[in-house]
């Protein structure tokens, strides 16, 4: 479903001021939850488990088309910016110029804009960010980076459920939304979408179901609060052999 500028206009300010009122309270908070970045291929479920992690850890979602409105505009990054006081602001800066040097980034305005809108949203945390390459902007210490996956046969089945189309045409949609999703990440990240080692959880929908994968996510987000939000470095793949 499209999103209306007009709506996503709304969405920026009522987070704002979200943001604005949680302030004292997550002063007081050393480590506060982490963000969850869910990549996920198209025909996995990973928007659905997304939603039912944001729900069940009472997290902020953020889905892709709003994360693409919001850098496409500069009114409304520069909004989300200014929910961040001097500190948070510097130190998001900081690491944003430190991201673009290691990684060799030429920015164009779009990904400045993003990397703020995503960088603001990590200095905040209780998030559930949905694609836009957000496992390559937040550190790995504070956010918890998942990657949904499934078989292409099982995706295609599901997409053509879904929508209501031929096998075909949903195996079309696949592979043409896949295609996008690898270029945009290759284009503004210099990153392998599917590269193993830039998540923390890999899941695999065809051997767990919606409503596990989504625990998986929150029981590691549980462990991630009790060691302080730091991650361990390691990447935990859960396939048929591992369930």
């Amino acid at each position: 479903m499209q999103v209306k500028k007009r709506s996503v206009e709304k969405i920026v300010e009522e987070q704002v001021r979200q943001w604005q009122l949680l302030q004292p309270e997550t002063k007081k908070v050393q480590d506060p939850l982490p963000v969850v970045t869910i990549s996920r291929e198209p025909g996995s479920g990973g928007q659905i488990i997304a939603k039912k992690i944001a729900e069940e850890m009472g997290m902020d979602l953020f889905e892709q088309e709003v994360l693409h409105q919001m850098a496409q505009s500069a009114d409304m990054s520069s909004r989300l910016v200014e929910s961040l006081d001097e500190k948070g602001l510097n130190v998001m800066e900081e690491y944003i110029t430190a991201l673009v040097h290691q990684r060799h980034l030429w920015p164009d305005q779009y990904l400045r804009h993003l990397l703020k809108v995503i960088g603001t949203i990590g200095k905040h945390g209780q998030a559930v960010v949905i694609g836009r390459g957000a496992n390559f902007v937040l550190s790995p210490e504070k956010a918890l980076r998942v990657r949904i996956v499934a078989p292409f046969n099982s995706r295609a089945m599901h997409v053509a459920k879904q929508f209501g189309v031929p096998i075909h045409e949903a195996e079309r949609r696949i592979t043409h939304t896949d295609s996008n999703r690898k270029s945009f990440v290759r284009k503004y990240f210099n990153a392998d979408i599917a590269a193993p080692l830039n998540y923390d959880l890999i899941i695999n929908t065809s051997v767990v179901g919606l409503d596990e994968a989504a625990a998986m996510v929150c029981a590691a987000i549980g462990h991630r609060r009790k060691a302080g939000g730091h991650s361990t470095g390691q990447t935990s793949q859960f396939t048929a052999q591992a369930v």
